[in-house]
């Protein structure tokens, strides 16, 4: 059994929110952070959501590729009613490329996925030899390390 939110004020906002406070201004979202420090309960539902928001980019894109596959295998053997098949693949990708921007546009899921991939790149580069990580630029090393 999941613990109640610790303050149900903030719990009900950040929920209508859909935990997103990244298009808060930093001194707003100041006590939403504590609020995410302190309450488990919506610091899961934050993650929970975030995992829905990449699994949907994810799935999106996978079936944008498959649609354009399918696209071009119909174009390659051309059968006698290939029309049919190309337009039904073009409009799999279209309404595929719709839901990705979509997704997109409306949640914070590329900058979850763009801190997913600095965390990484931090990792890597605090494994690193340090002659190695000497001869790296001082402009990535900042933006690495920051």
């Amino acid at each position: 059994m999941s613990q109640p939110c610790t303050d149900q004020v903030v719990g009900n906002i950040l929920a209508g929110w859909r935990y997103d406070i990244s298009g808060l201004h930093p001194e707003m979202s100041l006590d939403y952070e504590q609020h995410f420090e302190e309450c488990a309960h919506c610091r899961s539902r934050r993650a929970l959501h975030r995992g829905i928001d990449v699994a949907l980019i994810v799935i999106s894109s996978i079936f944008a590729l498959l649609f354009l596959l399918a696209f071009l295998v119909v174009r390659h053997f051309n059968p006698h009613y290939a029309v049919w098949f190309e337009l039904a693949a073009l409009a799999g990708f279209a309404f595929s490329a719709l839901v990705w921007l979509g997704v997109a546009l409306a949640t914070p899921a590329p900058m979850t996925i763009a801190d997913a991939a600095k965390l990484g790149a931090r990792h890597v580069h605090d494994r690193l030899p340090e002659e190695i990580r000497g001869r790296i630029p001082e402009e990535i090393r900042v933006r690495i390390t920051s």
